[in-house]
């Protein structure tokens, strides 16, 4: 136990240091990969050699699901551009720029030519943090590429990365023959240390209708830019520019997000109402609310959750838009971001919606309540808009208190004590690192959540700075040591602190406001196979996450 604490110490001091070494390179504004500080970046996640990376630490193999994993919350064409350039909103959306979103995290990124990647950064310092995390990964991985492609004395290029080299240089609409595919392959999974199983099904991952030669493109760019960097003749710079040092941390963003939140409330006379805030998806509440009266069904318990798997099939694009158009018909009115957020709104005003067909038809009347349900935060983006949320709404000529009666956080999570699927129950929050804690009295129980078939745990939960700098050293001494946790996430901690601020020290909104965490697990960090890496819940998490939903409208609603 002890050999472990001191591993696990090693590892949080390893994290801490990365931070500190990431926030100085931010207030620098710019540095190399392969400089004294990116070098020191590099190391440090290498010792910490996290989860979700794999073999990462392994100089003879490519980390597959890692790439996977990166390569969708970072812009297409990030492998190929050996400049970097982090910027605040600074009105390139008024170009002709062509804006590049990944697929996993909603962020704006331009190309804005052959050598440079810009990425917009709108959600705070952990949209920084997580970003370049995954971009020194990618960096370690495009090394071990370019070792195998070149000899080490001579720098010549290899018999294999010369057939690597054809392909990705050729037009993506010349379509290879299987024999050549199956050959390029064999001479991919030595490149990259993998067995030829693991290539293809590496190959399959990445290729789109348009380029069936996706991963080949990929895998040659991460070696291509590597060998310019260390030739000297292209050397991989990432930089920051002074508007978005400027900004970063000043609720600019946060501050406008919110204004137009309440400008809604006060236009439709709203703001004097009972308000909830629920920090959810953009589907559950309002599916659990209007679904079956927009798909014409009669309610049943029984098969509740079929319809809403139903709504959260792939396949099932034109149920989805059915009921949202009956939503906006009859109390939803949707507020799409245009702060850079990212954060999407809407407001349900309880008095339009028929609760007859619903979980909750044993109210005798309808509501006076308005839910305020907003999309998920990013890490510290949390405490920001949270904390700009609960202050008073000022024009020019007033200030009106918010009427706040309760905010529900419901999220997604690791686990540390169970599996995909199933449900926390948090009663503090401890925010890694600095071990900040929020002790709060949770309206929801384990108990509300008993019968289902599901695993539920209850405890502190660990605000992480972020997930994809986990190792088994520190879970598991948060998981066996005297804190008990039972899971990480990346923003409850952040939250109860604007909750709390509000409520007990700034009196903005009332001391009594009432609080609801749930987590469902979509991963368990410790257990291998079961990381994020290795894919989302998929329908499995219609489940947990539609339970908690609904678990959150009964205590507002007092069903």
């Amino acid at each position: 136990m002890i050999q472990n604490i001191t591993r696990a110490r090693l590892s949080t001091t390893a994290i801490d240091r990365l931070y500190i070494t990431m926030r100085h390179m931010f207030h620098r504004g710019t540095y190399r990969p392969t400089g004294q500080s990116g070098q020191m970046i590099q190391e440090l996640l290498l010792q910490l050699n996290p989860e979700i990376y794999g073999s990462m630490a392994d100089p003879e193999k490519v980390e597959l699901n890692g790439l996977f994993y990166v390569l969708d919350r970072l812009p297409d064409g990030i492998t190929e551009t050996p400049y970097i350039h982090f910027t605040s909103n600074e009105g390139v959306d008024f170009t002709k720029f062509k804006p590049i979103i990944p697929p996993k995290r909603r962020r704006i990124c331009y190309r804005v030519d052959d050598d440079q990647m810009n990425i917009e950064v709108t959600r705070g310092r952990s949209e920084i943090y997580d970003t370049l995390t995954h971009l020194t990964f990618l960096y370690n991985e495009s090394d071990k590429i370019r070792a195998k492609a070149y000899n080490k004395q001579t720098q010549k290029i290899s018999r294999v990365w010369q057939k690597i080299e054809e392909i990705a240089l050729s037009d993506p609409s010349i379509k290879l023959s299987t024999k050549d595919r199956d050959v390029a392959l064999m001479h991919l999974s030595t490149i990259l240390g993998r067995t030829y199983n693991e290539t293809v099904i590496a190959y399959k991952f990445f290729s789109t209708e348009s380029d069936k030669e996706r991963f080949f493109r990929i895998i040659y760019w991460m070696g291509q830019t590597s060998q310019q960097d260390f030739t000297g003749f292209k050397r991989r710079e990432i930089t920051f520019s002074p508007i978005l040092r400027e900004r970063i941390g000043h609720h600019i963003v946060g501050e406008k997000w919110a204004n137009t939140i309440k400008k809604v409330l006060s236009d439709n006379d709203l703001m004097n109402r009972p308000l909830h805030i629920i920090s959810a998806n953009m589907h559950s509440v309002s599916n659990m609310l209007y679904a079956f009266d927009a798909l014409e069904k009669d309610f049943k318990s029984n098969n509740e959750f079929d319809v809403y798997k139903d709504l959260s099939s792939a396949k099932n694009k034109a149920l989805r838009e059915l009921a949202q158009n009956y939503s906006h018909k009859n109390g939803l009115i949707f507020i799409p971001d245009s702060s850079g957020t990212n954060i999407d709104v809407q407001i349900i005003d309880l008095k339009k919606v028929n609760l007859k067909n619903t979980a909750f038809s044993s109210l005798e009347k309808s509501p006076e309540d308005v839910l305020i349900v907003m999309d998920y935060a990013f890490g510290e983006q949390a405490f920001e808009v949270m904390d700009e949320l609960l202050k008073p709404y000022k024009t020019k000529t007033s200030s009106t208190m918010m009427n706040f009666k309760s905010v529900s956080i419901m999220g997604k999570a690791g686990i540390l004590c169970g599996k995909k699927g199933d449900i926390m129950v948090p009663n503090s929050h401890i925010i890694e690192g600095p071990t900040d804690n929020y002790v709060f009295e949770n309206e929801l129980t384990p108990e509300d959540f008993k019968g289902h078939r599901l695993g539920v745990f209850a405890g502190p939960m660990i605000t992480v700075l972020g997930t994809s700098l986990q190792n088994k050293d520190v879970l598991e001494y948060f998981k066996d040591s005297s804190w008990k946790a039972i899971g990480l996430e990346m923003e409850g901690g952040h939250y109860q602190k604007a909750i709390q601020i509000a409520s007990k020290i700034r009196n903005h909104i009332t001391p009594d406001v009432k609080v609801m965490y749930a987590y469902y697990a979509s991963d368990n960090p410790l257990e291998t196979g079961s990381t994020l890496a290795s894919g989302g819940l998929g329908l499995t998490g219609v489940k947990p996450t539609y339970l908690i939903t609904k678990m959150i409208l009964k205590k507002i609603l007092g069903a």
